[in-house]
């Protein structure tokens, strides 16, 4: 269910406030463009900033308009155990067909902790759980000898990894197996995580480009690896403009230059540079976006 290019979900504001009509504008853009799978409510959909009533509300939207079409993977974790059965809880009955759980950041938990915090999600709530191992914002790393021992429970079934490590691809299937679903979380790296074994990944860069994207992704998916380098050099300057100041602010820019959304984002974080303006800008021409 879960392969191919899945986008993480900008959540769009106006005036201090999430902004539905956008959202669902931006989903209907998604599906249409043939994204395989949608990701509301995760790091690229500033959750950090967002209530608990705007966070829950953005994946019942994105499951609603959704419709079925393709799968919702909810953003679902927190540092907070008890919380992340709660969010874990209310996608399953909103209909999302996983959760994406992130490892517990700032609590600095030790492998043992983290295999008890996933382990107790997995137990409260039967759900598909993506891991979500991104040490560069939780600080704590998840090693493959964990990840192993996690996916022995049923319930967690694959894992987003954004350590632009594209041995842990080998490393995991010799651990656990290829039934296990690997997934990216670098869009600049994703190539080689593919050919490593990798299943497809968690985009930010399909927000902007979701076409291009998803035929990249589906002819990593085919073996098509000619012509998946090939859109790699298209995408790559896109993939480093998106990063240039901290996310999402340029995604939010480049969907505003599309007139998709407002390039507004909630502190700490602030609207990017012109310099990285004028990247995203040149980057998009580049993919013959404008």
């Amino acid at each position: 269910m879960f392969k191919g290019s899945m986008t993480a979900l900008v959540t769009p504001f106006k005036n201090g406030a999430v902004d539905e009509k956008a959202f669902a504008a931006l989903i209907e853009r998604q599906i249409a463009a043939g994204t395989h799978a949608l990701v509301p409510a995760g790091t690229t959909g500033e959750t950090p900033t967002l209530t608990q009533e705007e966070r829950l509300r953005v994946v019942e939207l994105c499951v609603e308009v959704a419709g079925g079409r393709v799968p919702v993977m909810a953003g679902t974790g927190v540092n907070s155990t008890a919380t992340s059965v709660q969010f874990q809880q209310h996608a399953k009955e909103t209909g999302a067909d996983a959760g994406l759980v992130v490892a517990p950041y700032y609590n600095k938990p030790s492998q043992a902790g983290i295999l008890a915090h996933f382990t107790a999600i997995a137990d409260a709530v039967a759900l598909p759980i993506f891991v979500y191992n991104i040490p560069g914002r939780s600080i704590v790393d998840i090693t493959p000898e964990t990840m192993a021992q996690m996916a022995r429970h049923p319930n967690i079934v694959g894992v987003k990894d954004a350590t632009a490590d594209m041995s842990r691809v080998t490393r995991h299937r010799n651990l656990i197996g290829e039934s296990f679903i690997q997934l990216s979380g670098d869009d600049a790296s994703a190539l080689g995580y593919n050919a490593h074994g990798g299943h497809g990944a968690i985009s930010v860069s399909a927000n902007v480009a979701p076409d291009l994207c998803a035929k990249f992704q589906t002819a990593c998916l085919e073996g098509r690896w000619d012509e998946a380098r090939t859109l790699n050099d298209t995408l790559q300057p896109l993939h480093e403009a998106l990063f240039a100041a901290p996310s999402p602010g340029p995604s939010k820019y480049a969907l505003s230059l599309l007139g998709l959304c407002e390039e507004e984002v909630r502190l700490p974080l602030v609207e990017c540079p012109d310099d990285v303006k004028a990247r995203v800008r040149t980057a998009m021409e580049g993919c013959g976006l404008i």
